[in-house]
């Protein structure tokens, strides 16, 4: 209890674990769980069934686990799932599922996510994002592992984001943004292969080049959509070990894109 602020008001039916540190004047409501070495700044609110796991950092002024900003939620018991090892920084906000889908918004782990940001309704997020200064993910939005988004960024709800792509600054993202691209400006296009960032997972040149000729049929060719994609597969045949993990990435995502992907 001394990790605990005297001023802090937790419901004693709340579950801490006992290293958690609560910081003055939070307040934590009776269905939340905190895992072992999480820290919780000062002036939060984390409410709702919200589950937060291990070794995560929420910095002061955050509302975590309130109810979804959908005019259909009606008190229903929907979840907020947040990993481990998350940097959560000032003036954040996340919001619980909705029963429209799974009835959880879910973060991964080691993800870093700095202030003013706001996660809706049953977001489902990877592992290892960046998620810079106001960005905002509508209700539904899915963000791949490693996936990086640029400050004062807007995501329309449903889009999905794959993994490894970046998002620059102050982005309109209405579209599906493929794994491993880099995307920017209003209207949102697609530039380049995230290199910098595939260099810095180690990832190597052979699986770097097989990247850029994904890139190179999906928009550097006269190919419809569907033959790019066409193309892609054949790639298969040609390749071998982690460059076909990577094809099957980009496969897997263009299958599920929904809102068409940024051309």
């Amino acid at each position: 209890m001394s990790l605990i602020h005297p001023t802090a008001i937790i419901d004693p039916a709340a579950q801490l674990d006992s290293s958690v540190k609560v910081g003055a004047y939070t307040v934590i409501g009776p269905h939340v769980r905190i895992g072992a070495g999480s820290t919780i700044g000062p002036h939060c609110v984390i409410d709702g069934r919200t589950t937060i796991g291990q070794d995560n950092r929420i910095a002061q002024f955050n509302s975590i686990g309130g109810a979804p900003q959908d005019m259909k939620y009606a008190g229903e018991p929907t979840e907020l799932v947040i990993g481990d090892r998350n940097a959560v920084h000032e003036f954040c906000t996340f919001n619980l599922g909705t029963v429209q889908d799974e009835g959880v918004t879910r973060i991964g782990n080691d993800n870093w996510i700095m202030a003013y940001v706001h996660i809706a309704h049953d977001v489902r997020m990877g592992s290892h994002a960046v998620l810079a200064n106001n960005a905002t993910l509508a209700g539904h939005v899915h963000v791949g592992d490693w996936a990086v988004v640029g400050g004062l960024t807007g995501v329309h709800q449903f889009v999905k984001i794959g993994a490894h792509a970046m998002i620059g600054f102050q982005a309109h993202v209405a579209q599906d943004v493929p794994p491993f691209i880099t995307v920017d400006g209003n209207p949102l296009s697609a530039r380049a292969v995230n290199v910098v960032g595939l260099r810095r997972r180690e990832y190597s040149a052979e699986r770097i080049g097989v990247i850029k000729q994904m890139h190179k049929l999906l928009y550097r060719s006269s190919m419809t959509l569907e033959q790019a994609v066409a193309a892609i597969g054949d790639l298969r045949t040609q390749q071998g070990g982690n460059a076909d993990s990577d094809i099957e990435v980009m496969l897997s995502f263009l299958a599920a894109a929904t809102r068409g992907i940024v051309r």
